[in-house]
């Protein structure tokens, strides 16, 4: 047996959600190790759709450009059914700077991932499977397999991100509960002759059979359906759904054909000691509406920061367990979508479509509840307002626990959002000064906060939204103060997965320790 040394973080599974922690981890200097059993990246992979959120989260890092380059924008999605179009989610509706979905093939976006945690330090670890995990009290001893070749590492952490089939999970004794999705799906991928719509879409076909058609780039379709039988053509069947719409469309250059089984399915604890899940490892759910790989993208992007703290020694062990907390709460909600989504259908009676079809119609009826659908479509409705460490003044704006707005800007010699102030590895501070502020007091309480001391928060910015007398201040977009419900002087903390943590609009001091001191025992 080798002895391959020793590690803060050892992480399984080198699929999105694996090289996205990875990547966290080694931007905040801690030492992990990425291991993945597989010898090379895959070439080609089911998932598609990259929703507005994980934009978001890619853009924080740096590398958003690539994916906007490469793929395909899907700025809308047109639900039909029975021959008519029941609806259309306008993504330009959901508030993000992103307002648009990416239909790329996961292995792309997996690349774009790779390269990310190569240039931070770290790497993925091929043909390595681990086969045991054994509780050391202070560490975990792995027995990684490589090129049939046994080694131990000590890890002081585990994150399995290691698929469905987890061997983290399996080793923590921890349950994935809930149930196999009772219908098969298909995909293949294809151009479409005689196409008269848009290429910036996505077009799902509720009949029988359920015809979905994501966007790619090179105006090419991933094409998903309920197949008709184990037997059947997959090309045809889904040519006998869309022809009721488009007569003319055929498929052309098909590649990939496939039939897979879905679950909806979640594990009954994310963390088992040193023992944590993310990804396909805690949650799996149906593909109909593209949040599987989001969700894992999700996962990474809050247990990140919160392991460096703890790797650091800059937070006790238990601010792991608001991971559960804030995740585990977020993949309940998108599995129990999915299982409705499914259910609704798989429905055969010919009265019960009628009334789901005027459900989904009324959901579009007017602008708020299109709004509505825009918002959850893009993931922007994910928030963590119930978490044991957010904090502070409640407002319907901007709240603690909420996502930092995109529509605010701040300009002194340049204009810069508000979101990307808060682009850091740390918490960001933003004072605001509202036009009930005065001048004077807000630059004494900035100075103050500034020096207060907290090892997590890299920055203190100030700014106003309105003008400074003195020129000096940044100055917001007008209208921020509205927007962001600040008259007087308000204190946002900026989590690095962009949440507010804290919102202060009195005692901005002390209510910034007693949030250094909630993050630090982890809301005990």
């Amino acid at each position: 047996m080798r002895d391959a040394g020793e590690t803060d973080v050892l992480v399984v599974g080198g699929g999105p959600t694996g090289l996205l922690l990875a990547s966290e981890l080694w931007r905040r200097s801690i030492a992990c190790r990425l291991i993945d059993a597989n010898p090379a990246p895959l070439t080609w992979d089911r998932a598609t759709v990259v929703h507005p959120r994980s934009l978001e989260f890619f853009d924080s890092l740096g590398i958003v450009d690539p994916l906007l380059d490469i793929g395909a924008k899907q700025r809308k999605a047109f639900i039909h059914s029975a021959g008519m179009m029941l609806g259309t989610i306008d993504l330009s509706l959901c508030g993000s700077r992103f307002g648009f979905n990416i239909g790329v093939s996961e292995e792309v976006t997996e690349s774009v991932l790779t390269k990310h945690l190569e240039r931070v330090g770290g790497r993925v670890v091929r043909s390595s499977r681990l086969v045991d995990l054994v509780d050391c009290g202070d560490h975990m001893l792995a027995t990684i397999e490589r090129d049939g070749v046994a080694e131990q590492l000590a890890a002081k952490w585990v994150v399995g991100c290691d698929g469905l089939h987890s061997v983290v999970r399996a080793k923590g004794d921890i349950e994935l509960t809930g149930d196999d999705i009772e219908a098969p799906w298909a995909v293949f991928d294809a151009t479409a002759r005689d196409w008269q719509d848009s290429y910036e879409g996505n077009f799902a076909y509720l009949d029988e059979p359920t015809v979905i058609l994501t966007a790619l780039p090179e105006r090419r379709w991933r094409v998903y359906l309920h197949p008709k039988s184990p037997e059947s053509d997959l090309v045809a069947d889904a040519k006998e759904t869309v022809r009721r719409y488009l007569p003319a469309i055929d498929f052309d250059d098909v590649a990939n054909p496939m039939r897979f089984h879905c679950h909806s399915k979640i594990a009954t604890r994310y963390r088992s000691g040193r023992i944590l899940l993310a990804g396909d490892a805690a949650h799996v759910c149906s593909p109909a509406q593209g949040h599987g790989m989001n969700t894992g993208l999700g996962d990474a992007f809050n247990l990140g920061w919160k392991l460096a703290m703890v790797c650091k020694g800059q937070a006790d062990a238990a601010l792991l367990d608001t991971y559960e907390a804030e995740r585990r709460a977020v993949a309940k909600f998108i599995l129990k979508e999915g299982e409705d989504f499914e259910k609704a259908l798989l429905l055969k009676d010919p009265a019960a479509r009628r009334e789901r079809d005027k459900s989904i119609a009324a959901a579009f009826e007017n602008n708020p509840s299109r709004h509505h659908e825009a918002v959850a479509e893009a993931e922007l409705d994910i928030d963590y307002r119930g978490s044991p460490i957010v904090m502070g003044d409640a407002n319907e704006s901007v709240g603690p626990g909420g996502r930092i707005v995109d529509s605010i800007a701040v300009s002194k010699t340049a204009v810069r959002w508000l979101h990307e102030l808060a682009h850091r590895a740390g918490h960001t501070a933003i004072l605001i000064g509202g036009p009930d502020s005065s001048v004077d007091s807000l630059r004494r309480l900035h100075q103050e906060l500034a020096g207060c001391g907290s090892p997590f928060v890299e920055e203190t910015i100030l700014v106003m939204t309105h003008a400074d007398p003195g020129g000096k201040i940044p100055r917001m977009t007008p209208g921020a103060a509205e927007r962001l419900g600040v008259r007087d002087t308000t204190l946002l903390v900026i989590r690095p997965d962009l949440h507010i943590g804290l919102r202060a609009d009195r005692d901005h001091l002390g209510a910034l320790r007693a949030y250094h001191d909630k993050i630090v025992s982890g809301g005990n």
